[in-house]
């Protein structure tokens, strides 16, 4: 088999203020890729550090040593996605640079530093797009009279999606408006149409939908 090390980070901690599941999930990804491929890892290293800013692999030792063991053991870093490295274009770039291979497991094996580069950059581009769609989430809110307080852009962006959904489900609740809560639910189960959670439709499920779209009428 040949040999491989392993990376996983998480931005920040949980909660509770230690590393959470994110750390244990992208070791089972790692894991169960290396073994498809063949790989043997050698070492993980893990840690909770951000991967912002040009100084980010000082801030990162983990990281540091996982390049350095990979080198003297002529092997490469396996990752679980590409963002655990860094979501900044130029830090993929200068990790390029100390000819450490990389391998991301949601890109394959078979994925080149030169696309790891085009990954990254798309990756960076889908970024700016969020904020600008959370920018204007909130701006649309704003216009509509909602009280935004201290809501966080997550959480205005969240509520702009929740409107969508209910507004995609208005013509069919429109169309059962005459039947019960419950029979609704019935309904929507039977014509396998999904709620916005992705779960069965009950009915604490149709109130909620029809409340939300009563506040966008």
């Amino acid at each position: 088999m040949m040999p491989a090390i392993a990376y996983t980070r998480l931005s920040k901690p949980n909660k509770k203020g230690k590393p959470g599941v994110g750390l244990d999930a992208q070791q089972v990804a790692i894991a169960t890729f290396a073994k498809a491929e063949g790989y043997d890892l050698v070492e993980i290293f893990s840690e909770v550090e951000t991967g912002e800013g040009s100084d980010a692999l000082e801030k990162r030792p983990q990281l540091a040593a996982a390049m350095k063991l990979a080198k003297k053991n002529k092997a490469p870093v396996i990752v679980a996605k590409l963002d655990r490295l860094s979501r900044d274009v130029h830090f993929i770039s200068g990790l390029m640079v100390h000819k450490t291979p990389f391998i991301v497991t949601e890109l394959g094996a078979d994925v080149d530093p030169f696309m790891l580069h085009i990954y990254a950059a798309v990756a960076e581009k889908e970024r700016r797009l969020i904020g600008q769609r959370t920018r204007d989430a909130l701006a649309e809110l704003k216009a509509q009279g909602k009280k935004l307080g201290g809501l966080r852009p997550k959480t205005a962006l969240k509520m702009q999606a929740a409107d969508e959904r209910a507004e995609a489900l208005r013509q069919v609740l429109a169309e059962l408006r005459e039947l019960s809560a419950n029979a609704i639910a019935r309904e929507l189960n039977a014509r396998q149409i999904a709620t916005p959670s992705g779960k069965p439709w009950s009915a604490v499920t149709v109130l909620r939908v029809q409340r939300r779209l009563e506040g966008l009428s």
